[in-house]
């Protein structure tokens, strides 16, 4: 199983949180945020798990820690890599549903890249969530989505946020991810903040607020 970093309640967890950095970064890139969503009275287990090393193709091939290997204006580059980290992901999640959690009690969160793989392995698990945070992200394949989803994560909440000066990720590419997962039938919250590729304080308050909403 993946590195990671857990953060546990002061009272015995009934839920969890599985958030996934963005290219480059690790587990400890959002630890801050904990506090800072104010689900302090709410018995919840964060868990940052840590991106494999790989080389990255927009990097001159350079090795850092990523969910895949990252292509600039491709909706199908690096499946196999995007499928090995979901199936990583889902080994966590099986974790937490051994140690009692139940799957409707689990959230799965990430940011950018780490959004790629929360929305990819969310929306074909076998077990329903409670949702689903994908925040300056885009929808990976959404061809081969319609064919895989299955019907335990239909209409499963899905909260968006992106930044209107998104230079990496356009926010026109995750508004057309919200289109095709709303499409789909899935229960999307749109959000968008006068920002880059990064989260701000009204964010992670929305972000919160979600958790709250759906836990």
């Amino acid at each position: 199983m993946l590195e990671h970093i857990t953060i546990e309640p002061e009272t015995t967890a009934d839920a969890c949180l599985i958030w996934l950095h963005g290219l480059g970064a690790d587990g400890h890139d959002f630890e801050p945020i904990v506090p800072e969503l104010g689900l302090s009275d709410m018995a919840i287990r964060y868990i940052f798990p840590h991106a494999p090393i790989r080389p990255v193709s927009i990097n001159n091939g350079d090795e850092m820690r990523a969910w895949y290997d990252f292509q600039f204006h491709s909706e199908r580059g690096s499946t196999d890599d995007v499928q090995a980290s979901a199936d990583e992901i889902r080994l966590i999640i099986d974790h937490q549903l051994d140690a009692g959690i139940q799957s409707h009690r689990i959230i799965l969160a990430g940011f950018s890249q780490g959004g790629v793989i929360a929305l990819h392995t969310a929306l074909r698990l076998h077990n329903r969530l409670a949702g689903v945070i994908a925040i300056s992200t885009y929808l990976h394949d959404p061809q081969s989505l319609e064919a895989e989803l299955h019907d335990e994560n239909l209409a499963l909440p899905i909260f968006m946020g992106h930044g209107q000066g998104d230079p990496m990720i356009p926010i026109m590419r995750a508004a057309t991810a919200r289109e095709n997962l709303i499409r789909l039938g899935y229960d999307v919250t749109w959000r968008d903040y006068p920002m880059a590729h990064q989260v701000c304080l009204e964010e992670i308050e929305d972000i919160g607020a979600f958790i709250r909403r759906i836990l």
